[in-house]
């Protein structure tokens, strides 16, 4: 499914931006929508600049802290993902842009998408945990249940057996 989506997106957000600059255009003129495309590209950029020395410095601090970074990963990851869409000439891109890289609208962002995989994640373990209970007499016992016809008795420990050599040496 994720394929198709991101087939579609690619295919239809170049036309979706098309359209959204010619309506821009026949607005405000065709000069006028030019400069306010380069005075978002020049705001982005600054922004992105700024942004990812403050993503960084904290990425920084956290590892130095040796705590573990994952908000701070997200963030570098949004300004990134942010930065890119900003770069990007259009008007759609840049507000989707400007909505990763804000340091205010960020959090709520990282937010969402951090719902949205926990979601995905969840169905997923589901479906494997679904898919792998179908199947589990399939390739035998498993490790916590006992051999067919087996009664109470001495447990198996399944182990390694380590020899030693005529020098002492253990191998």
């Amino acid at each position: 499914m994720l394929p198709a989506v991101l087939f579609l997106a690619f295919l239809l957000l170049p036309v979706l931006e098309i359209y959204v600059i010619i309506q821009v255009g026949e607005l405000i003129g065709g000069w006028p929508t030019v400069a306010l495309l380069l005075a978002e590209s020049l705001l982005g950029a600054w922004i992105i600049r700024h942004e990812g020395r403050r993503a960084w410095r904290a990425l920084k601090e956290t590892f130095g802290n040796g705590g573990m970074p994952d908000r701070e990963l997200a963030d570098a990851g949004l300004v990134l993902v942010g930065g890119a869409l900003l770069l990007t000439p259009g008007f759609v891109t840049d507000v989707f842009g400007f909505l990763f890289v804000l340091p205010f609208t960020r959090p709520l962002v990282r937010r969402l998408l951090s719902w949205y995989v926990g979601r995905r994640m969840s169905a997923a373990r589901r479906r494997a945990g679904l898919r792998l209970g179908d199947l589990s007499g399939m390739y035998g016992p498993g490790a916590n249940e006992p051999e067919p016809g087996a009664g109470p008795g001495p447990q198996v420990v399944r182990g390694e057996v380590i020899e030693d050599d005529r020098r002492g040496e253990r191998r």
